[in-house]
């Protein structure tokens, strides 16, 4: 495993972290998330991302119940904020109420006493960002969360909030967590520039858009019975990958990635790695099998003739 460190401080987190948001607590039963945490931290994973919104704690809960036997200085756990877990009107947001009642629920869930990285799932309009970060602040001065960071945030709030907490003396975001993949490269324009500006590392997800970019889904071709797309439970998202164009690309994909001697996953996330400001890609997995598949883009390089033919069939923004 490799590891790098979270925007401008000092923690290291591997380089593909484990997440949860369709599976752990979800898709998969606790005695396979017991075996697929255990295999993710036997080889050296140390990130593991959940939410509270996350199948309504139980991506938490399910979470908590697998690390429960792992040596807790070794794991960094993040969570997440903003989304409404009932139909109370505080239940919601980035008020100081909403994030200091959903973090003690999240440490209940997670059976923890502290979370590694406390994130704003997205940016809360209706919030003074000055309340958000002050709030962050206090939690962080009680030793509940160690570091705190953002969750799709345009560039122009992260660099908002970053200057009002220097201004104010405040702990700083270290992070930001943007969806990020070959189809969807829009960070590239100002999300990265940005945060590498203010100190903030990139854990992107979804770096295989739900599955497609591994090449399993075939134009004109029935989904597979096992697979995401098929599921429920999984599928509420990745319609927006499915269209004729896409499946092409990815098979695109497939045939580059042979030629080169690996395969169309281990090419998707080693593009999202080849960028430094890029710390971590957050991968989902439902066996030790699959977890493997995306290990094992650890260390590829993407080198300069290989980033023009990505280019060329995932052209970048304007």
């Amino acid at each position: 495993m490799l590891y790098r460190h979270l925007g401008a401080s000092g923690l290291r987190v591997s380089v593909v972290g484990l997440g949860s948001w369709l599976t752990i607590g979800n898709a998969i039963d606790q005695q396979a998330t017991g075996k697929l945490i255990a295999a993710a931290f036997d080889h050296g994973v140390n990130l593991f991302d959940t939410a509270d919104v996350y199948n309504h704690g139980e991506g938490e809960r399910a979470l908590g119940l697998a690390v429960r036997d792992l040596p807790r200085h070794r794991l960094v756990l993040a969570t997440k904020c903003f989304f409404p877990m009932s139909d109370d009107p505080n239940d919601r947001g980035l008020s100081r109420k909403h994030v200091h009642e959903s973090l003690h629920a999240s440490l209940k869930r997670l059976g923890t006493d502290y979370v590694d990285l406390y994130q704003c799932h997205r940016f809360d309009p209706e919030t003074p960002v000055l309340e958000t970060a002050r709030a962050m602040h206090d939690l962080i001065r009680a030793g509940h969360v160690l570091y705190w960071g953002t969750s799709q945030w345009p560039a122009d709030r992260i660099a908002e909030v970053v200057e009002l907490c220097r201004r104010e003396h405040l702990h700083a975001p270290i992070s930001n967590q943007p969806l990020y993949n070959l189809f969807e490269r829009g960070i590239e324009t100002a999300v990265l520039p940005t945060s590498a500006r203010c100190g903030l590392g990139q854990i992107v997800y979804s770096p295989l858009a739900q599955g497609v970019l591994t090449g399993k889904y075939l134009p004109g071709a029935e989904l597979p019975a096992d697979s995401r797309a098929a599921d429920p439970k999984q599928n509420q998202f990745v319609g927006r990958y499915l269209a004729r164009p896409q499946l092409e690309q990815a098979q695109q994909l497939v045939e580059l990635a042979r030629a080169r001697g690996t395969t169309a996953t281990q090419l998707a996330l080693a593009f999202c790695l080849r960028d430094l400001r890029v710390t971590s890609v957050i991968v989902g997995a439902r066996n030790a099998v699959q977890l493997q598949h995306s290990l094992d883009a650890v260390g590829r390089a993407i080198d300069a003739a290989l980033q023009q033919q990505l280019d060329h069939i995932f052209p970048a923004p304007a």
